[in-house]
This record gives structure tokens, C-alpha cells and sequence, in this order.
């Protein structure tokens, strides 16, 4: 619900527009009233059409009986309970698992499957809600390199595609700012709360740069064509990149600095090993120069984003302990000679090399929902459904450093979790009934439903 002195404050805005003294013409000034009036419309629908309510608190033990746990430890529990309170999970097992069942609430979830929580990590969910209208766009700041900006504030709890989002069972995810070099910081998030201060779930957890390739790709929107061009600037925006992390360097060896710097205040993190750098890059070559860089200048956890040619630098990546969270899969070979499927296989070769690698939707909000799906597709091509599974459970949830409250389904981690009808992996069958945050009963409804709702009443299609 909108209060009602935030319901006056728009009346009295629109109205001393509407009225105001001024010297348009009566021509002008009545066309500019009818876009008022409009805009006014247009706001007063979005102010009175809010989302479901947060959550509430769980005030009294739940257990979930009958179903096939997927504890993303590797451990599948056929006919499992799971038990948890005040958001902790308590007690996980077989048939016969005991406990309090005169001061639990027992809920029958039997031919269901559990999964933890999904995770999803570098996108711009809840950043932005309608990419073509700029003013609902807080994804990057002006200038090349801001470590400083936080995506934490900018997360708009009240955005219509987090609950699409999570009925396909993501819980958790990374906003991610994005910009020309550094982006600035992201912070993990839960999908349920009144404002970004309930959802926080880990703040400001690492640093996105956007390594500096020697090529850059541009798409000429007038032809619809894409094309790649030499990166003149590079040169010029290494040695700001290199300044940047020195200056960096210094300022972390003072302890009491007489004047603090925003900027090189939010970097001391990646030197002492409680922020991560993620550094977004594909190819090969930048790759393993992205890496030494970062090694170079003393940081001491390295995620590459992307990653699309790490095979060609996974032996590096393994002796640097670097992980990887590769991006979407659904995509064709960058190369003629690749095998057609290299992408489906891509994180199944790199963790057969040793390496950590999570999975990501990334840079995209809407369709982060499709995450499963990706891990799905990466079961059909050499990974088991358990293991694909830990690509965006408890392998994501070790990379952003959260993993010892979420990620598996363990005694003593946060009830956050889901109950699915079928597989949540396979988009034939998958279909979220029941979601927990920390034990928080998650309302599932969407704008997307309640259109479908809507017009299938409308046309009698139900």
C-alpha cells in the first residue's frame, strides 16, 4: 500500500505544474496540461498497481514431508522431510526423520521435489525495470572507472520482473552496475523484502571491471549489423586502469588517511581478501593478461565473467585458483572449427580441469529466469543433473562468498528454498508450487500470471 501523504505529495506536484503562473500561449499551454495529465495517469496506475507484500517472519516450525530432496551436496534424499525454524534449517533426512510434530506445522509435499534456493549472479534484476524508458535505468554511472558506486541502494525491491523471476525458483541474486572499466560494486540479494536493507543478504562483495580488449564490438542499430573494430583507446585506458590500482595500493597502506577517497576506499577490499575482483572477459588471451594483472596489483580472489575461450587458458586458471562463472549457454560457436555444442559443454570441461565454475544469465534482468534452463542444457552434455544443479546452487554460493548460509541444503544454513512439481531444471516440467526465504513463505504470484488470469477468463480459455 502507498501512504497517503505520498499520494498528496503527487496531487500537489501535478497540481502547481497544472496551474502554475506562466507565459506559454493558451495553445501551448493547454497541449503541455493534456502530457501532464497523462504522465499523472500513467503514474497514478504504477503507484496503486504494487506487487504482493514481503514475507512475514516464520514464527512457528514447518516441516516439508514426502518429497525428493536435491541437496546440491550431491545427496539425493528419496521420500526426505526437511524441518526448519526461525529460518534455519534444523533437521534433514529419510523417512522416519524425527521430530517435534505437535509444535511443527507438517506440510505434505510428497511426489514434489526440494531444491535449494537458485542463485543467480551478474545481472541487472532489479536495476532496471523498462530497458527503453532511461529514467527507470540505474545500471551504470557517467565516467570509465567507479569502484565506488553500489548497486546495494539502487535495488528497487517494488520492481514487476523480481516475482516473474522468482516462480522459476531463483532466490537469490547479484545486481551487478555496470560501466566502460570498473562498474562498481555489487551486493547479494534476497528476492523478498520491503526495501534493499531486508533483501541484503551480503553487502558490497566485489568489484565488476570490464577487462580492456584489444578489439571492440559495435552494433549499428540503423542496418541491424554487428562488427568488430580495433580498440584505439586501449592503450590510454590501461594506464588509467594501472594508475587507479596503484593509487589504490597506496591508500590501503595508510591507516588513518587525514582525507578519505571514495574511490580507493572501496578498493581496500581486494587486497586483504574480502572483496572479490570480477573481471569480465572472453577470450583467451585477455584472460590470462586480465588474471596477471589482477595478481600483479595483490588481489586475492579472482572471478573471470564470461569466459567464453577459458578452455584455452583453464590450465592458467587452475594454477592461479581463479573460478569462472560462465555466461549464458544458449548460444552458437564463436569459432567455425568449434564443435557446435562447446558452449552446452563448457562448464562441464572446465571443472574436469579443476576448476570452480558457477553458471549466469549475464548482464540481463527478465530473462535471468531462464537459469535452470541453462543448467539443465549443461546436464545433457557430459555433467549429472546433481552436478548441474551445484552450477548455480552451492558452486555460485561459494564464489560470491555466501556459501555458508546458502547454496546446499544442509542442518544449520537458511531455509531458503523451493518446492517444484517436477524437475526444475527441465522447462517441460518444472513449476515452482512453494518458495522460503529464511524460512519465509514466499508469495509466488506475478504480474505475468494475473495477466494470464485475466484474459483467460476474459476469453473463457481456463
Amino acid at each position: 500500500m502507498v501512504e497517503a501523504n505520498s499520494i498528496r505529495l503527487w496531487f500537489r506536484f501535478f497540481g502547481r505544474i497544472l496551474f502554475a503562473p506562466t507565459k506559454l500561449s493558451n495553445r501551448k499551454m493547454k497541449n503541455l496540461k493534456y502530457i501532464y495529465i497523462a504522465v499523472f495517469v500513467f503514474i497514478s496506475n504504477t503507484i496503486f498497481a504494487q506487487n504482493q507484500a514481503a514475507g512475514s517472519p516464520q514464527t512457528k516450525a514447518i516441516a516439508l514431508v514426502g518429497a525428493t530432496i536435491h541437496t546440491a551436496t550431491g545427496q539425493v534424499i528419496e521420500n526426505g522431510v526437511i524441518v526448519f525454524n526461525k529460518g534455519i534449517i534444523t533437521a534433514i533426512g529419510g523417512v522416519g526423520t524425527a521430530y517435534d510434530k505437535v509444535n511443527t506445522e507438517t506440510i505434505d509435499v510428497a511426489g514434489k521435489r526440494i531444491y535449494p534456493g537458485l542463485i543467480s549472479p551478474v545481472n541487472s534484476l532489479g536495476l532496471v525495470e523498462i530497458e527503453a524508458v532511461r529514467a527507470t535505468n540505474d545500471l551504470s554511472e557517467i565516467g570509465g572507472i567507479n569502484p565506488h558506486v553500489r548497486s546495494l541502494i539502487a535495488y528497487n525491491t517494488d520492481s514487476e520482473l523480481i516475482p516473474t523471476v522468482r516462480s522459476n525458483g531463483i532466490l537469490i541474486t547479484q545486481p551487478t552496475p555496470q560501466g566502460e572499466i570498473i562498474g562498481g560494486m555489487s551486493s547479494v540479494m534476497q528476492m523478498d523484502g520491503w526495501n534493499w536493507e531486508d533483501a541484503v543478504l551480503k553487502k558490497d562483495d566485489g568489484i565488476h571491471l570490464n577487462w580492456i580488449g584489444y578489439f571492440k564490438r559495435e552494433f549499428d542499430f540503423a542496418t541491424g549489423t554487428a562488427s568488430t573494430k580495433r580498440n584505439d583507446k586501449r592503450d590510454d585506458m590501461v594506464r588509467e586502469l594501472d594508475k587507479t590500482f596503484n593509487d589504490a595500493i597506496a591508500y590501503a597502506q595508510v591507516k588513518n588517511p587525514a582525507t578519505i577517497n571514495v574511490k580507493l576506499e572501496a578498493m581496500k577490499g581486494l587486497f586483504d581478501g574480502t572483496k572479490n575482483l570480477y573481471i569480465s572477459a572472453d577470450y583467451g588471451k585477455e584472460i590470462i593478461e586480465a588474471v596477471q594483472f589482477a595478481k600483479s596489483k595483490g588481489v586475492k580472489n579472482i572471478v573471470i565473467i564470461g569466459a567464453e575461450e577459458a578452455l584455452l587458458a583453464a590450465d592458467f586458471l587452475k594454477e592461479n585458483n581463479v573460478s569462472v562463472i560462465v555466461s549464458s549457454t544458449h548460444r552458437l560457436p564463436n569459432n567455425a572449427d568449434d564443435d557446435t555444442d562447446i558452449a552446452y559443454k563448457l562448464p562441464y570441461l572446465l571443472s574436469q580441469k579443476g576448476i570452480l565454475v558457477g553458471l549466469a544469465y549475464v548482464g540481463l534482468n527478465w530473462r535471468t529466469r531462464n537459469l535452470p534452463f541453462l543448467a539443465g542444457t549443461v546436464a545433457g552434455h557430459g555433467m549429472s543433473k546433481e552436478q548441474a544443479l551445484q552450477l548455480i546452487t552451492a558452486n555460485n554460493a561459494k564464489i560470491l562468498g555466501i556459501d555458508k548460509m546458502v547454496g546446499t541444503l544442509e542442518i544449520g544454513k537458511h531455509a531458503t528454498l523451493i518446492v517444484s512439481a517436477g524437475d526444475a531444471l527441465d522447462m517441460r516440467t518444472a513449476k515452482i508450487e512453494q518458495a522460503f526465504i529464511q524460512g519465509r513463505k514466499v508469495d509466488l504470484d506475478d504480474k505475468q500470471k494475473r495477466l494470464y488470469r485475466k484474459y483467460s477468463e476474459k476469453y473463457g480459455t481456463k
